[in-house]
């Protein structure tokens, strides 16, 4: 790696499809997987390429039974161009002797670069440079450019480009006994000369997709169609010395697209307009230079050039483009198919980071979510409950996806999956409407579909708070965790546990803050609301009590994850850590012994800790007050130490949290957690998840741990906060934020002193507090303020 480039050498078969996913190109409409040409989907290698919010629902027999699944689709394959000698076998890295290869992601250009030379026999060889793109500018068109140099010989090259629509979605193992048959009607043709066309739909949803292609090249280019394929063939004539180019410009529209009326049309109508290469690189160049001045980061050595990596897998997932989308934060990124290309609660670390440098990208997120409240209100009155149950997965029209049971790949058996009773997902939709409001200053959005959704919420949890006489507190019972790895009481005939901590203390905030929208509310907006959601006096007395009387469960001077938490048994870390090494999914390796997780003081990832990763130590104290309950520092430290030893970090999120905890009071085991989070992808440290696709809100949540978590920045009540804690690893760095309409707000924080410049055509002054301090700096000033440690 260097500072804007991230580059692989040498070929390993082992290491394809994690290199695909981190070489995967978007532009936050569709993204293509970084696999060869030449290669197709086999056990090595995987290309791929999905549309943002392009869905199909599929039935099949598991285990005897009927199960329904909802995918991202892989679309038609737009990459395919293979090349061989005249009648000898097609070339490629698996078929032919590969002297040298090297990949190199350009992430300042977004452009993915690849160098091949094979060797062809007699002391002959073929050198092959690939440059791709999937446009930044305009996102419906991508490029290949292909250029040949024959070394020690001349003589003919056929070379065949394709577009290639008999994939299926066979990217991840576990999901293979699934049907993945989601596209139908494929038919291909040619258009205007040099240009091809492919179309066909998904089966259920009924999504209209169409690919147009063109060949340009100085030989003659031919099409034919074969079944499920549109393919062009041309000649080219080597000569030692001088190279041969082939470009294949490429256009994608599916019926989903707004302000079309025929995606094929529309596609080789696009196809159509673009002169050549130069154009469109000079164009997506520039696209690239604008999104990296709105998300400038500047941090130093080795963890700079992983968090640009994240930040550059981040924006090809939600770019500006995608403010034009109704979709969600899909957890695994456009890069691959892990999850099914689901949204879960993974926007909760996702869109801090986009608040700051998007907002227009956020508020497009949240209307997914606002979109599909009708939905979630159905799902609660279906559960029995008023107001709205969001989803734990969500897909493309919000009812819930997550599966009723899953694979165990390590004892081959299929086991229920709770998944679904992780309802602390509507508060993450609360956190995150908030959380946007106060960093964009959007009233307008709070006001209306942002103070609806906090009320169907906040709705749901005191419907589901039940009353207990005997404690004198509400409680929530039968629900799960973000542990996840809890989701029964052991040897219970029902899933879900009572008052599990982090669920009931969000709860409790989405009700007090919900209030305070309320009140805040222009009198004629509430008047309206009032009348559209049917709320009245006695409902917010009610929400009031709840939000002050939800029970948090205690156990020996600890907040205990859930009722009876404390009463499981301790496992044997160090025998198992022993036995099997990676314990990650110990859930996983319980099962297959015939045991449960649900037996142990045990956890996949943070879950009371995620508390400390969502609010500042002084609002937790606030909301455990409100609450009745004095959370002293002594509390706080002795319930990390509790869950920090008994914790598999089962997903990739929990490293990062625990980093963003512990960065406060300990900060030389913070420093392993956060490395932890920023290698979590690259060196793929969750044994062979990362070739399924990324984990876009660990990426994210590393590049917010920068930019809120170490400098302790909160926008809340019209000001800028700033509480830094530098780790000695991280103490001098500098990023740029958008705040309140102020573009290109500066900040830089070094050895004891942050530095902060707001730019001189900013609308209004900005005011900065620190803990022993407070500032206001008018447009065009820079701020240099002292820290104390």
């Amino acid at each position: 790696m260097t500072g804007w480039t991230w580059e692989y050498e040498g070929y390993d078969p082992a290491e394809a499809r994690l290199r695909e996913s981190l070489c995967t190109l978007g532009n936050g409409y569709f993204a293509t997987r970084g696999a060869l040409p030449e290669c197709s989907a086999d056990e090595v290698h995987y290309p791929g390429t999905y549309v943002a919010g392009c869905y199909n629902r599929l039935t099949s027999e598991v285990s005897g039974r009927r199960v329904e699944n909802e995918d991202l689709v892989n679309l038609p394959n737009w990459l395919p161009l293979r090349f061989r000698l005249p009648d000898g076998p097609w070339i490629g890295p698996d078929t032919a002797v590969v002297l040298d290869h090297r990949e190199i992601l350009h992430l300042a250009s977004g452009l993915l670069e690849r160098l091949t030379r094979f060797d062809l026999g007699g002391g002959r060889a073929l050198a092959v440079r690939q440059e791709r793109l999937v446009h930044m500018a305009d996102p419906h068109l991508a490029a290949l450019r292909t250029e040949f140099t024959a070394e020690r010989y001349s003589g003919p090259l056929e070379v065949e480009a394709s577009l290639d629509g008999t994939v299926t979605n066979a990217g991840v193992a576990r999901y293979r006994d699934l049907d993945g048959r989601h596209l139908t009607h494929v038919h291909g043709g040619s258009a205007t000369p040099g240009t091809v066309w492919l179309r066909c739909r998904t089966r259920t949803s009924d999504i209209r997709i169409a690919l147009a292609s063109r060949l340009l090249t100085d030989a003659p280019v031919s099409s034919r169609r074969e079944s499920g394929r549109a393919v062009q063939h041309t000649r080219l004539h080597l000569v030692p010395g001088r190279t041969a180019t082939v470009d294949k410009l490429v256009a994608l529209h599916t019926s989903r697209d707004p302000a079309i009326s025929d995606p094929l049309h529309a596609a080789v109508d696009r196809v159509g307009r673009v002169t050549g290469l130069e154009e469109l690189t000079g164009s997506h160049r520039t696209a690239w230079g604008q999104l990296w001045r709105r998300a400038e980061l500047d941090v130093p050595g080795e963890a700079g050039t992983i968090l640009r990596l994240h930040l550059f897998h981040v924006l090809q997932t939600l770019s500006p483009h995608t403010a034009d989308l109704d979709v969600g934060v899909p957890a695994r990124g456009l890069h691959g198919e892990a999850y099914r290309g689901h949204v879960f609660w993974d926007e909760l670390f996702v869109l801090p980071y986009l608040n700051l440098h998007f907002p227009e990208v956020s508020r497009a997120l949240l209307h997914y979510r606002y979109r599909r409240l009708e939905r979630a209100r159905t799902a609660a009155r279906d559960a029995g409950r008023r107001g709205a149950m969001y989803p734990w997965q969500s897909g493309s029209d919000g009812r819930e996806e997550a599966q009723k049971v899953h694979l165990n790949p390590r004892s081959g058996r299929w086991v229920p999956d709770h998944s679904h009773l992780q309802h602390h997902v509507g508060s993450a939709i609360a956190y995150n409407v908030w959380q946007y409001c106060e960093a964009s200053g959007d009233t307008e959005f709070l006001h209306t579909e942002g103070a609806e959704m906090l009320l169907q919420i906040s709705r749901f949890w005191a419907d589901a708070a039940e009353y207990d006489p005997h404690l004198g507190r509400h409680r929530i019972r039968g629900v799960v965790g973000p542990d996840e790895y809890h989701d029964a009481y052991p040897g219970a005939d029902r899933p879900g546990l009572d008052d599990n901590a982090y669920t009931n203390v969000t709860a409790a905030w989405v009700l007090a803050h919900t209030l305070d929208v309320l009140r805040a509310l222009p009198e004629p907006r509430r008047r309206e609301l009032d009348e559209r959601t049917g709320l009245d006096g006695g409902e917010l007395e009610l929400w009031e009590e709840v939000s002050r009387t939800l029970h948090v469960p205690f156990h020996e001077g600890l907040i205990s994850q859930f009722e009876g938490y404390g009463e499981l048994a301790e496992l044997d870390w160090p025998a198992y850590r022993r036995r099997y090494g990676d314990i990650r999914r110990l859930d996983r390796i319980l099962e297959a012994e015939g045991d449960t997780v649900n037996r142990y003081q045990a956890s996949k990832q943070a879950d009371v800790l995620m508390l400390g990763y969502l609010f500042s130590p002084a609002e937790l104290q606030g909301l455990f007050g409100r609450l009745g309950h004095a959370l002293d520092e002594r509390t706080w430290r002795r319930s990390v130490d509790h869950y920090l030893h008994r914790t598999s970090h089962g997903s990739t999120l929990s490293g990062l949290v625990h980093g963003w905890v512990l960065a406060r009071d300990r900060r030389a085991e913070a420093w392993s957690f956060c490395q932890e989070a920023l290698q979590g992808d690259i060196a793929d440290i969750q044994g062979g998840t990362t070739g399924e696709g990324i984990h876009l809100g660990a990426m994210a949540g590393t590049l917010d741990l920068v930019q809120r978590g170490l400098p302790g920045l909160e926008t809340r009540n019209g000001a800028l906060r700033l509480n830094p804690v530098p780790l000695p690893e991280l103490s001098s760095y500098g990023f740029t934020i958008r705040y309140h309409g102020h573009w290109g707000v500066r900040l830089r924080l070094e050895r004891g002193r942050l530095e902060i410049a707001v730019p001189p055509s900013g609308p209004a002054p900005i005011d900065v507090r620190l803990p022993d301090r407070t500032a206001r700096l008018q447009p065009g000033e820079t701020g240099h303020l002292p820290l104390t440690d």
